[in-house]
């Protein structure tokens, strides 16, 4: 368990931060950019979770603590030598396919594509999971340049994916979803 007796440690006053290794680096590397959408991604989860109740308010929980998994698989960087660290296994790629298929199941089916919204839970886990892509792409950004674990890339866009399949859930099944027109707003 982690133990933080001080909250300000000066260590960030110029500019550059620590990774799990030791090693610094600034505080625009693409590394630490990726640990903070994965960061805020999760506080953006945070407040659907304080919305929610029983299941939801679980599975929430238990995503929020996974991606304190992918920060701290993210701040130790691997390495040929790479020694047992925390990353981002298999079985938690697994669950949120479960998750999935499990809330998919009773969903309407999609006619079109859909417009975040329909009541503010729903629209606030869109927001999450655009804050998820996000963080993905820029994943993947840092994948074409380092070695990651490609567990990472993978829980991050299935939790994108469990993300949209929530908020439908959360639209009455998909019922009070807003469904795009394609050019609903143009003149004849």
């Amino acid at each position: 368990m982690v133990q933080l007796t001080r909250i300000y440690t000066r260590g960030g006053d110029k500019g550059k931060t620590s990774l799990g290794t030791g090693e610094r680096v600034s505080k625009y590397d693409l590394r630490i950019e990726v640990i903070g959408e994965i960061d805020e991604a999760n506080a953006a989860l945070g407040l659907v979770a304080v919305e929610s109740q029983n299941a939801l308010a679980e599975l929430l929980s238990h995503i929020q603590n996974d991606l304190f998994d992918v920060g701290a698989n993210l701040c130790v960087p691997m390495r040929d030598n790479d020694k047992p660290r925390l990353r981002i296994q298999d079985t938690q790629v697994k669950y949120l396919e479960d998750q999935i298929d499990f809330y998919n199941e009773n969903l309407l089916p999609l006619t079109s594509f859909i417009l975040p919204g329909g009541n503010e839970i729903s629209a606030r886990i869109h927001l999450a999971r655009c804050i998820v892509r996000r963080a993905e792409r820029r994943l993947c950004h840092l994948a074409d340049l380092e070695i990651i674990n490609p567990g990472l890339i993978q829980y991050v866009n299935r939790l994108s994916d469990l993300l949209f399949v929530l908020a439908r859930v959360v639209n009455n099944n998909g019922a009070q979803d807003i469904l795009w027109r394609p050019g609903g707003n143009t003149s004849p």
